[in-house]
């Protein structure tokens, strides 16, 4: 198993910190949501069936007209290489891990691409396969950008998949309203922006035929009946997604002055995390974490990732952190 942020359990156990005493700014999920709707008693002794409002709510959300709910992007993340055999992938890095070991499992063959790299390689790709935003870096990329990639690839049967867990702040930039095009995938992420992890929902975006051969691989009832309950009413609620845009918004702005004002500027960022290389992340990482504040440490480039504090509570503890290290490790 790949490692990933959220692991507070291990880090309570590691740093002997108690559970309920953790700041736990390791992902990039919403640390806030809305009050959730009632599930009714069928959605748990009932299997779920597909014309409960689901995917009629999904498809005005996203501003499409074919898609498929599974159980949390990763499913699709997981199951996408089966559906090609003998591939030349190329993922843009740094990048969820998870998007290379799965390839890598099906037998593909991998290259690791810089951004800058992509058109010299793109020739000799099968499919291309970025985050927008990245994660864990926040670069964007123009939708020109990419409907330009896409259209050399698919003239040889190729894909561009793209990964927007994070781009419901920005939907101008996603790529869902180009998804009946042959040879785009484009996967989203429910739980992250509706601060509901927990939920495991995930949307793949893409011509009927791919989704067809996606949901018989996955086979049937791949999403919960409360599942599909919830995501419905909040798929709907457009006050409450503006309301959560705005916040997210400004939070993460906040955030990125904040971590500047301890001279520890973002590298990248999104609504959603900031990001910092930086030579001494390690000793950031193991000293906020002896103060029970988890960071997502990574170690190529040397780096932090770091999500949103939840209420002001959460502000200031990470405020007050900063300005002792600060002063310590100036």
């Amino acid at each position: 198993m790949l490692e990933h942020g959220g692991r507070l359990r291990a880090a309570a156990l590691n740093f002997a910190i108690p559970l309920r005493d953790w700041l736990d700014l390791s992902t990039g999920i919403a640390p806030y949501g809305w009050p959730l709707p009632d599930i009714p008693a069928s959605a748990w002794t009932r299997l779920p069936e597909l014309d409960d409002g689901l995917e009629v709510a999904a498809r005005d959300y996203y501003g499409v007209a074919n898609l498929l709910p599974v159980a949390g992007s990763q499913a699709a993340i997981q199951a996408l290489p089966r559906l090609r055999r003998n591939a030349r992938v190329g993922i843009v890095s740094p990048a969820y891990a998870e998007h290379a070991a799965a390839w890598q499992r099906e037998g593909h063959r991998l290259l690791e691409l810089s951004e800058g790299g992509i058109n010299r390689a793109l020739e000799r790709l099968d499919v291309l396969l970025l985050i927008n935003p990245n994660n864990p870096t926040g670069r964007r990329f123009a939708p020109e950008q990419l409907l330009s990639w896409h259209a050399r690839l698919v003239e040889r049967g190729g894909w561009l998949v793209v990964d927007e867990a994070f781009i419901d702040c920005t939907p101008e930039h996603s790529l869902a309203a180009h998804s009946a095009l042959p040879g785009l995938i484009v996967l989203r992420s429910f739980g992250k922006f509706f601060g509901l992890a927990g939920i495991r929902l995930g949307f793949v975006l893409a011509q009927p035929g791919l989704l067809d051969q996606l949901a018989e691989l996955l086979g049937p009832w791949a999403v919960s009946g409360p599942s599909r309950v919830v995501a419905t009413a909040l798929l709907q609620d457009q006050l409450g997604q503006q309301a959560q845009r705005e916040r997210l918004r400004a939070d993460g702005l906040r955030l990125a002055v904040l971590l500047s004002a301890y001279g520890l500027a973002p590298t990248g960022g999104c609504a959603l995390f900031q990001w910092i290389v930086n030579r001494r992340a390690s000793l950031i990482h193991e000293f906020l974490a002896c103060n029970g504040i988890l960071t997502r440490l990574f170690d190529s480039p040397d780096s932090l990732r770091f999500g949103l504090p939840a209420g002001e509570q959460g502000w200031l503890r990470l405020e007050q952190a900063l300005q002792v290290f600060a002063k310590e490790f100036a």
